[in-house]
Formats: C-alpha cells, structure tokens, sequence
C-alpha cells in the first residue's frame, strides 16, 4: 500500500501532478490511499519507518527549518489512528527524509544533519542510540550546508547492499565528491546518476528521489531533455519496471516522490 496526504488531491496546484501520480499507480494496479489532516505533504518526514524486524518507530518531527512554521509539523501521533501498524516512540529529532535504508534494513544511510538537530547528544551518543532503534548499521555523509533539510534522500539511493546511486556533477570535488569518499570507507560503490541543479527551494532535476515499490520505479521526470538520459541511467541500473511521472507542481516547493510517500511492503 502507498500513502499519500490528502492534501495532493486537494490542493489546486498539486492535484495535476496527483492525478498524474493515481494514474500511473491504477495502471499498474498498485494500492493507494490517502492520510486525512496532515499540515503538508511531505509525508516521509514524519512518518514511522519501518524496520528490519518488522517493527516500526516515530521520531520526533521538529526540524529547524521549521522553527517559526509550526503550523506545518505533523505530529504523527494526531494522525496514527489512520495507520494498521503499532509504532514505538522516540524523541530524536530525525526526519524520515534524512533515513535511507538499503533494501535488506542492514543498513541506513544518514546525512550529519542529524548532529545539528540533537544538540543535546553527543555525536557518538546519538549513534548508538540510532543504531539500536533502527536496527541497522548507521552509516553518516556530509550534507550541504545551504540546503534547507539536508536530507540524504536528495543525495543517494540503495541499488544492492554494497551500491548507491548519487547525484552525479561532474566534479571531483564538492559534495557529492564528500560523499564518495564517506561511503567508500564503508565499502559501498557510488554510481552517478543524472541530476541537474534547479533555482531556488525547487527539487526538478532530483531524479533518484523516486518511488519504489517490490516491483517498480516511479521515476520523478521534468518534461526536460534531460528526462530521457534519466529513464535509461534507471532502466540500466535496476531490473524494476521504470515508470516515468511528471512532477513539476510537486518538484517547485522543494521535493519529489520519495518526500511525498510512504509504504508499506515486503517481508
């Protein structure tokens, strides 16, 4: 089942890309629903992962670039009563966009944004703690100081437990260079994917925040020439079904697919 907050369909200026979104899903006859009374919906962030185990946790949502927006933090609590899972609590400070997990939840890949949100942690404090609650090797990369979140699904994807995509430059140096480097102390390959940088807060050009079910990809794409290089780096580099969706209304405030869902499936 795929989630998404009520607010895509009834938004004016999202519900183009909403339709475009339930389409694609119907024609591949994947479940969805919609999650009532959230503040945004940018439904990754705080909603409850779900771990290896099978267990699923909350974390606290209180990010700082929303500090003085506090009418657009969703307490996950003010709407559990939608969800069929039990979740146990904790007060990290830790959005679900800043979490990604390789597809076995051996392993999640963190930007060190995350220090910044728990001031009153130390560094080591807070990744023990991670790393019993999530069940999963905490593996840490440099996030850019300038973006508003930070977070490290804007940055990589899992493709096998030893293989990431990563926004790809064309530059040794950089981020995505700090990047590479992080993740090869842990053994993990970083292939480029393509990506080009957009104005502003807008995510167009963010291809690897896609969504992905058992089966399929649901490509973010920006009816740009660069879409096409996209679709084929994705259908090289995965053996799911690739299904490019449009998602300029979506992209201009700042995220893509993977920001706006949540699911729940596999063993």
């Amino acid at each position: 089942m795929i989630y998404f907050s009520s607010l895509l369909k009834t938004t004016p200026k999202y519900k183009p890309a909403a339709d475009r979104i339930s389409t694609a899903l119907k024609e591949d006859k994947i479940a969805f629903s919609y999650i009532e009374n959230t503040k945004d919906i940018w439904l990754r962030d705080f909603m409850p992962g779900k771990l290896k185990s099978g267990k699923y946790i909350s974390f606290r949502y209180e990010p700082k670039y929303l500090k003085n927006d506090k009418n657009l933090r969703t307490n996950y609590r003010d709407i559990e009563t939608q969800i069929p899972v039990k979740v146990t609590y904790s007060d990290i400070n830790l959005d679900g966009g800043n979490i990604v997990f390789s597809h076995s939840k051996e392993r999640a890949i963190i930007s060190d944004r995350v220090f910044a949100e728990n001031p009153k942690r130390t560094e080591n404090e807070l990744l023990s703690e991670l790393e019993n609650l999530l069940e999963a090797k905490i593996i840490i990369i440099p996030s850019l100081k300038s973006d508003m979140t930070g977070h490290a699904d804007g940055m990589v994807r899992f493709v096998d437990e030893n293989t990431v995509i990563g926004n790809g430059t064309g530059t040794r140096y950089g981020l995505e260079y700090r990047i590479k480097r992080a993740l090869k102390k842990e053994n993990i390959n970083v292939i480029d994917f393509p990506y080009f940088e957009s104005r502003g807060i807008s995510a167009a050009g963010c291809y690897l925040n896609f969504l992905e079910t058992e089966k399929h990809i649901f490509l973010p794409v920006f009816g740009v020439p660069e879409d096409k290089e996209a679709i084929e780096a994705a259908e090289r580099i995965f053996t799911k079904k690739i299904i490019p969706v449009e998602i300029n209304e979506i992209a201009a405030d700042g995220g893509c697919l993977n920001c706006i869902s949540w699911e729940t499936f596999g063993p």
